[in-house]
């Protein structure tokens, strides 16, 4: 996992945030949920690939 994962999730997370107090201050509350919702989704479609191989690893860790 490199640096540029974590900056393009800080950046996520920053686009994310400002985008919700746009739509609650807008009386959008509902958009605001869906599109933090949405941001979450993306982050974590980025993580899958490194939890699978934190699975991977910890089973080849233990195998007999």
């Amino acid at each position: 996992m490199g640096v540029n994962l974590i900056f393009r999730i800080a950046a996520v997370g920053i686009l994310v945030s400002i985008l919700c107090q746009v739509l609650k201050h807008s009386g959008r509350e509902e958009q605001a949920f869906l599109a933090s919702l949405a941001g979450l989704i993306l982050v974590l479609f980025w993580m899958v690939p490194y939890i699978y191989e934190l699975f991977e690893t910890i089973q080849n860790l233990f195998a007999l």
